[in-house]
């Protein structure tokens, strides 16, 4: 560690976080049977610590973000640097400072094409709240204002704000607040496993996309703005597409002038094996959401790459583009974020990631494919998943509906020291990107663990 250990009084943290915080995404009433939250005290590479004292592989990368790992005291020192010359300053008064503008340039360059111009914000949420505005400003002063409606998927996420859950396709998160707002349909995942088992991947990645097109029509093609996707849909459950799916969305975005945004808020900054998971796929799209691992979550960070062809149009109408937030294009978040990417370049991380560690996850989750519980496993660079069946050689999930054998496997991984994601009944991972064969295959050893304790309680249901 860089920094002496700190000893904290765990119970009265945990009294605290009772008394007074209130965690996001959370069952309040679950947290309160607990006695409180884990309590994460410290973290070093890919391993977390939590105030009981255990010490878990962090499969998760915190929240699909922490790529370089942690305790990078340079990454501390790059921060603290910024802070004595210009902790904060803002972007609103005809004003940029030296990282800001130095981390639009660089994320520009990762970019690539006409990709080229940068909007900063502080998370996943704000970012995809800037392209909905933005994209709606745009064909307003393109003279088609009647262009509003955005298409999604089902299952789809970007984000909690608003806007962000609206744009998604989670319902569960739609029936708390009325939403989603006017002007966004949804269609189809391409969810092979879960929606089209058994179909042939061809096939599926053609339904899947006709479904869009067949929106696009229903709704009129000049009424619509943008289709919005993640190119592997992160929280939904590592929804992998079939081959040829991302091309025949472009072509359909193409085929009717309407925008194409990536949502690459976990697959940006080297998780496919790519800067971008746009790259991996072959598309180029017209704005482009990031966040987390644009600075390995060491501070709040996000961004939106925009096309040169809106901003011509937004420079030669003129007039406010009246968006921004406070802390948009932070020069401490900007200068961190920017470091972090120069780790990432000089350690290699991405191509590891596309020539070694991803092809070596990918190769160990594939030997518990014959487990009797699990119905499928699937990974793309570091991203990977477990489906939980209750019959082998079908998608059939315990007691009938999803969510049952999730998280008794999430939670048996977690006391097994595995910090992993039950998402319905698929357990997902996202290491960070320095992991190690042997912390990949105490990853996968883990999860088969699990699997085995975690059989005789399903079967017993």
């Amino acid at each position: 560690m860089n920094a002496p250990l700190r000893n904290y009084d765990i119970a009265e943290l945990r009294r605290l976080d009772l008394a007074h915080h209130l965690p996001a995404q959370a069952d309040y009433k679950v947290i309160e049977a607990l006695g409180g939250s884990r309590i994460i005290t410290r973290a070093e590479g890919c391993t977390i610590h939590d105030g009981d004292g255990m010490a878990l592989l962090d499969g998760m990368a915190g929240l699909w973000c922490v790529n370089v790992g942690y305790g990078r005291k340079e990454l501390a020192d790059v921060a603290y640097e910024q802070m004595l010359e210009l902790p904060y300053y803002n972007t609103f008064f005809k004003t940029a400072t030296p990282p800001t503008v130095q981390l639009a340039a660089k994320v520009a360059e990762k970019l690539g094409g006409d990709l080229q111009h940068v909007f900063f914000n502080s998370s996943g949420s704000e970012a995809n709240d800037t392209v909905f505005r933005l994209v709606r400003h745009y064909w307003g002063l393109k003279g088609q204002p009647q262009r509003k409606i955005f298409i999604s998927r089902w299952n789809a996420y970007h984000g909690s704000t608003v806007a962000g859950v609206s744009l998604g396709g989670m319902k569960a998160m739609h029936a708390q607040g009325d939403l989603p707002i006017p002007g966004i349909e949804h269609v189809i995942q391409p969810y092979l496993f879960g929606e089209a088992f058994g179909e042939d991947p061809e096939a599926f990645a053609s339904r899947a996309a006709q479904a869009i097109e067949d929106r696009i029509l229903a709704v009129g093609p000049e009424n619509v703005a943008a289709f919005i996707g993640e190119p592997i849909q992160g929280a939904g459950g590592v929804v992998i597409p079939p081959d040829g799916y991302w091309p025949k969305v472009e072509a359909i975005c193409r085929k009717y002038g309407i925008l194409l945004v990536c949502d690459e808020v976990i697959t940006g900054f080297g998780r496919l094996g790519e800067w971008f998971g746009f790259q991996h796929y072959g598309v180029k799209p017209d704005l482009v959401c990031m966040a987390k691992g644009i600075s390995s979550g060491y501070l709040p960070i996000s961004a939106v790459g925009v096309a040169d062809h809106i901003v011509a149009e937004l420079r030669e109408k003129g007039g406010d583009f009246v968006h921004g937030y406070t802390y948009s294009g932070h020069p401490t978040c900007a200068a961190v974020a920017l470091r972090n990417i120069e780790i990432l370049e000089r350690e290699g991380l991405v191509d590891r990631t596309r020539n070694d560690t991803g092809p070596y996850l990918a190769a160990k989750l594939a030997t518990l494919a014959d487990h009797p519980l699990v119905g499928e496993v699937r990974s793309r660079g570091l991203l990977g998943a477990v489906e939980i069946v209750s019959e082998k050689g079908t998608n059939q999930r315990f007691g009938g509906k999803e969510g049952t054998a999730g998280p008794i496997v999430r939670d048996l991984c977690i006391k097994n020291g595995l910090m992993v994601r039950g998402i319905r009944d698929t357990i997902v991972c996202c290491p960070p990107l320095i992991i190690t064969h042997a912390e990949l295959d105490r990853l996968v050893g883990i999860i088969a663990q699990s699997l085995d304790e975690a059989l005789p309680i399903l079967k017993a249901l």
